[in-house]
């Protein structure tokens, strides 16, 4: 199995990268991710060689907004989160050329998902992307159940883990 740097370095000089983040109800951390995503690579002038999206694991909110918490801390800091939540679908595998998980929960569920070795390949933790941070945290954690600190805490990781995702594409 290939290491999250060597999947990234296959990718690099590709015209269009496509890139799915998932988390479990995907009204948190993975619509933060797609906001943040989009963001950063229209900063950039780079959102021509993205597609971006993002989907949970289960369809408890699908069709709903990002959670009201997650929206007003992403809004402090410039992001508008719009996305409407979905489910992850087996054929998400073939859409995207990565998948990127928020926790080990998510991981494995993916792999389960997955419908190859090939797109179980496509897989990513999160937490692999965050390098300017120091933290003992072993994923992305869920800030549903936290207060503010939750949600700035996980806002910081995936700024930090995006922003070395775009530098590494």
């Amino acid at each position: 199995m290939k290491t999250t740097q060597e999947k990234l370095a296959a990718l690099r000089g590709k015209d269009k990268i496509r890139i799915l983040f998932v988390c479990l109800g995907n009204i948190c951390r993975s619509p933060a991710a797609d906001g943040i995503m989009h963001s950063i690579v229209e900063e950039r002038g780079l959102a021509h060689r993205f597609e971006i999206d993002s989907a949970g694991i289960g369809a408890w909110h699908v069709g709903q907004l990002p959670d009201q918490r997650m929206r007003v801390h992403a809004r402090r800091r410039g992001y508008e989160l719009t996305h409407h939540a979905r489910q992850v679908r087996s054929y998400d595998f073939e859409d995207f050329d990565l998948v990127i998980g928020m926790d080990s929960g998510n991981i494995s569920d993916l792999r389960e998902l997955a419908p190859s070795p090939e797109a179980e390949e496509k897989i990513v933790p999160m937490i692999d992307l965050v390098h300017n941070l120091t933290t003992t945290y072993q994923c992305i954690p869920d800030p549903y159940y936290e207060g503010a600190e939750g949600f700035e805490l996980v806002l910081d990781m995936l700024e930090d883990g995006i922003n070395h995702l775009v530098d590494c594409l």
